[in-house]
């Protein structure tokens, strides 16, 4: 697993047919044959107020990358946004590019990704449980790179036994737990079924301190609530939401549909838990009403965000327990 930025450089990765890390103090003294002591030394050279362990950690996954990943090697990275899997294979040898370091980009691998991508909910459950981890750069048990091998060639998952195989462990046991937790919220939220997604994202608003109008089932002319601060739409702002709980990324076409109807005051949010294409995102952009789309990251991040105020209905339809550990 390779993935750069908690998975924001999932389309960067497509398009420019690599997959990369950052650690810019490294990148430019990172060649094979240098060992982990000697990246250890220069990571706490160059940035001296970090602890060591995570001096340790940072130079063992740079090591790696341009040390055990192999030509040939198959690769994964991951999307949070839109909860996919992109496979591929790593087609070349660790190369430093300089003018991607902005981009969080230095360090990088050719490889050539698979079109199609991979649903997180099509995986079973030990295998969603052993690609969470936070860390940049890990080696996937042998039944998880199998079922995704599996999953990339369209034959179904079978759920298996936790398999003994491990993920690499990171030095601090609680350092995942909260990206933990935000995967397991969204893979609970993803199984809601549209009514019931709609109904938590009015809940969610309401936890903003709105008032709404939920459409009955049927057609809803673009529109599936109305959020403001009266409860009647008469008050600015006045927002109207539409929710799209589908497996599949919303295009600029359905935001150009969605847009159509609004009036000049109107604020616009979009849901899509499928996530968006960049299309979508740029004909937000360049919208004539303010328009927020959410992303089912965006949702879950909001909704626990929120979750203190939220009402018991709301409460109901995705129970959360709140935990704390040592900061």
């Amino acid at each position: 697993m390779v993935r750069g930025e908690s998975g924001r450089l999932y389309d960067d990765f497509r398009e420019r047919g690599v997959a990369a890390i950052g650690w810019g103090q490294l990148a430019p003294t990172a060649k094979p044959g240098i060992t982990r002591k000697e990246l250890t030394k220069l990571y706490l050279a160059a940035e001296p107020q970090v602890k060591l362990g995570t001096a340790i950690s940072g130079a063992s996954q740079v090591w790696r990358f341009i040390n055990d990943v192999a030509t040939g090697d198959y690769v994964v990275t991951y999307s949070p946004a839109n909860r996919t899997y992109m496979l591929g294979k790593v087609t070349g040898p660790s190369e430093y590019r300089p003018q991607w370091v902005d981009d969080s980009m230095p360090l990088v691998r050719s490889v050539q990704w698979q079109a199609t991508e991979i649903d997180r909910d099509l995986l079973s459950t030990p295998t969603k449980n052993s690609l969470g981890s936070t860390l940049t750069l890990f080696l996937l048990p042998d039944t998880a790179a199998a079922e995704l091998l599996a999953a990339s060639a369209g034959q179904p998952v079978k759920e298996e036994p936790e398999s003994e195989d491990a993920v690499e462990a990171a030095i601090d046991p609680l350092a995942d737990i909260q990206s933990l937790a935000l995967e397991r919220i969204k893979d609970k939220v993803s199984a809601l079924d549209w009514s019931e997604m709609q109904d938590l994202v009015a809940g969610i608003l309401r936890a903003m301190s709105y008032k709404t109008q939920v459409s009955p089932a049927g057609p809803d002319r673009g529109k599936d609530i109305i959020a403001s601060p009266d409860g009647f739409g008469f008050e600015n702002p006045r927002i109207v939401v539409e929710v799209k709980h589908r497996s599949g990324q919303m295009g600029s076409q359905a935001i150009r549909s969605f847009l159509g109807g609004r009036h000049k005051d109107d604020r616009g949010l979009y849901v899509s838990t499928g996530g968006f294409s960049k299309d979508a995102f740029y004909e937000a952009d360049r919208a004539a009403v303010p328009l927020t789309l959410w992303t089912l990251d965006n949702l879950v991040r909001a909704l626990v965000e929120h979750y203190d105020a939220t009402d018991a209905e709301t409460k109901r339809l995705m129970p959360l327990k709140r935990m704390y550990w040592p900061a």
